[in-house]
């Protein structure tokens, strides 16, 4: 099931705040009541036009996301690093989210800013000290992200915080996926059609059951919340008025431009 959320692009019916949707098809949405990820969720009769509305990142993080460094060992070995014997993590802020074809916003401050295609997971309830056996059950779906980064600022740092969370550098969507398995499925992106990025699901050092159980002993969890699993190696820049587009096999597409 592919949940979304959305805006109408239109003067529609449908009012004008954020909605959530079942995407049935390549051309229908069918609409939710409340917030799948607090309410269940609850189909209603109306099915709507996706030339209606404009498609939102389908979760906001009301708390954090999580992010897992150096999770494929081609792209530990570009960084010029070993692979990591535990997973590495930082955080994004919440305010870096962004969703399909928006824009990502080069910052005055970096002269060269990277994509990074990552599966994103997303979390259904509140969880700590997970065991890796019951990962599924605090599981709601995935996504694809987007890891964003200005990699001039995160040399010049010594560390990932600044050049990680930027306004606009955490694109997610088209939507969640709530039966994708994840296992040996394509990972990539390309950038103004050139691709540049490609592996499987299955190259990542550690698998979703171990990220899951290491994130939680850590911190606590919440609903919406996202753990980006990782890069693939070929990251690189991003110019200015380049469509970048970041894939998974099994999931879809998400597609952003980058502007000044």
């Amino acid at each position: 099931m592919r949940i979304v959320r959305f805006t109408p692009s239109r003067k529609t019916s449908l009012g004008n705040d954020p909605q959530f949707g079942i995407f049935e098809n390549k051309d229908s949405i069918r609409l939710i009541s409340g917030d799948p990820l607090y309410t269940g969720i609850l189909p209603l009769d109306e099915v709507i036009n996706i030339s209606e509305v404009r498609l939102l990142a389908p979760v906001i993080p009301r708390s954090k996301v999580v992010c897992i460094g150096k999770n494929y060992a081609d792209h530990a070995t570009e960084m010029g690093g070993d692979v990591p014997k535990e997973p590495i993590i930082f955080l994004k802020p919440n305010t870096s989210i962004i969703g399909p074809d928006e824009i990502i916003r080069w910052p005055a401050d970096s002269s060269r800013v990277d994509h990074e295609v990552e599966l994103a997971i997303v979390i259904s309830r509140i969880c700590k000290d997970v065991p890796k056996e019951k990962y599924s059950d605090v599981i709601f779906g995935y996504t694809i992200a987007n890891d964003v980064t200005a990699r001039d600022l995160q040399k010049i740092d010594g560390q990932w915080t600044r050049a990680k969370s930027f306004d606009t550098f955490c694109p997610i969507g088209p939507w969640i996926e709530t039966e994708f398995k994840p296992g040996n499925q394509k990972i990539s992106a390309s950038v103004a059609g050139e691709i540049k990025q490609s592996a499987r699901l299955d190259q990542m050092v550690f698998d979703i059951p171990t990220i899951i159980a290491f994130v939680t002993r850590i911190m606590t969890l919440l609903p919406g919340d996202l753990i980006l699993t990782g890069t693939p190696a070929g990251i690189g820049p991003m110019v200015p008025g380049s469509k970048v587009s970041v894939t998974i096999e099994g999931i879809g597409e998400l597609v952003n431009t980058v502007a000044k």
